[in-house]
């Protein structure tokens, strides 16, 4: 294996390196969004892909050679041509989806091997926040609280409504101030409640949505794989061996799906907070414009001018009809009489749903599949 060119430099040594996951199908986001084409290879809100808005809003504090991207092997390639300055070889491609425990497991180990340690900034590719600067701010502070050995971050969304499709974060009291910064202890992980439930939680003022934002050193990862995971952190440090050699594909194809399949969430965060000692897990608010763009009616959320408005991406005439998304930027949409309606047309389908039944569409991916039509997937 490569020398490991941090190994015992100090903690304000290390290098910064984004991990961005971009293995997921977006499946919400039929038709436009296929296997090989997901929505963070989509504009989905914006002239550029979610995969490149992610690193524009990355890239002031992370060089193209400190970024790697974990995907998968339909993607990789076209994840290569929209990445075209982060270097080949960091565009991870796993050839069997295991959830993002591996997925980060796998990104740790190849950053172990580049520097000896790194720090770690893992985000998702298919976010939107409107307050980048203010986000870079708090990736800063979060930084400084991750570079202690042992400590696990995670930025936190202040919830606007009881959404029950997140997951919470239950926060304690002010337990560090990096860069000024206040940063919370997590006193528990807690997965999507039911409306009673989150409502308590939206107006309680203590709980922040998880976001899937995190920051650790890849060493402080790969220890609480190894304490809370550790058959997986054994197969990974197998596959560890193999990286910079000729062996290293055939490795990963026979290692890596035999990975657990398991969110990091279950996998880490949750038994790390129930871990008795000093408090090693922390939160940081981050009220910076966050969405998770889930659905077409997210979308229209997002890109509505005003309550009730209309949004098309193409010319359009609309008489006596309000909150409606229509997609169809080669063709001409008009809509008479029609309320909250989501329309999305491409070459070969078109989708109309209420905007209420957008989580739905993944519905229609998995009836394709039963069918066996794959052109459509």
């Amino acid at each position: 294996m490569k020398p490991r060119a941090n190994a015992g430099k100090k903690p304000n040594q290390l290098p910064a390196c984004a991990v961005l996951l971009a293995g997921g199908r977006g499946t919400r986001f039929w038709p436009r969004s296929r296997t090989r084409t997901p929505k963070q290879l989509l504009n989905i809100v914006g002239d550029q892909t979610m995969l490149r808005e992610t690193l524009a809003r990355l890239s002031p504090l992370f060089p193209p050679r400190n970024v790697w991207v974990v995907t998968n092997t339909q993607q990789s390639s076209a994840v290569r041509r929209e990445l075209r300055k982060v270097p080949a070889s960091h565009v991870l491609a796993e050839p069997a989806g295991r959830n993002t425990a591996a997925a980060i497991g796998l990104a740790a180990v190849h950053l172990v091997h580049e520097h000896g340690d790194a720090l770690m900034v893992v985000q998702p590719s298919d976010s939107y926040i409107a307050d980048a600067a203010g986000y870079r701010r708090l990736v800063r502070a979060a930084l400084d609280l991750a570079r202690t050995p042992g400590n696990l971050v995670v930025l936190g969304i202040p919830p606007s409504r009881p959404e029950t499709g997140y997951g919470y974060i239950e926060r304690g009291g002010v337990a560090a101030r990096p860069r000024g910064v206040a940063a919370y202890a997590v006193r528990r992980f807690t997965e999507k409640p039911a409306l009673p439930l989150a409502k308590k939680y939206a107006s309680s003022g203590k709980y922040l949505w998880n976001a899937g934002m995190f920051f650790w050193r890849a060493s402080t990862f790969l220890d609480n794989l190894k304490h809370f995971l550790p058959a997986t952190h054994e197969a990974l440090q197998e596959l560890a061996k193999s990286i910079g050699t000729p062996r290293c594909a055939s490795a990963l194809r026979r290692i890596y799906p035999q990975l657990e399949n398991i969110s990091v969430d279950y996998a880490v965060m949750e038994p790390a907070t129930r871990a008795k000692g000093k408090q090693r897990v922390f939160v940081i608010p981050a009220k910076v414009g966050w969405s998770d763009i889930g659905s077409w009616a997210a979308v229209h959320e997002l890109l509505a001018a005003k309550l009730g408005a209309n949004v098309s991406a193409g010319a359009s005439f609309t008489h006596d009809a309000h909150g409606n998304y229509f997609w169809s930027p080669k063709k001409f949409v008009a809509a008479i009489g029609v309320h909250n309606l989501i329309l999305v047309e491409t070459d070969d389908a078109l989708l109309l749903c209420s905007r209420d039944r957008s989580q739905d569409v993944g519905k229609i991916v998995k009836w394709l599949e039963e069918k066996g039509i794959h052109r459509l997937l």
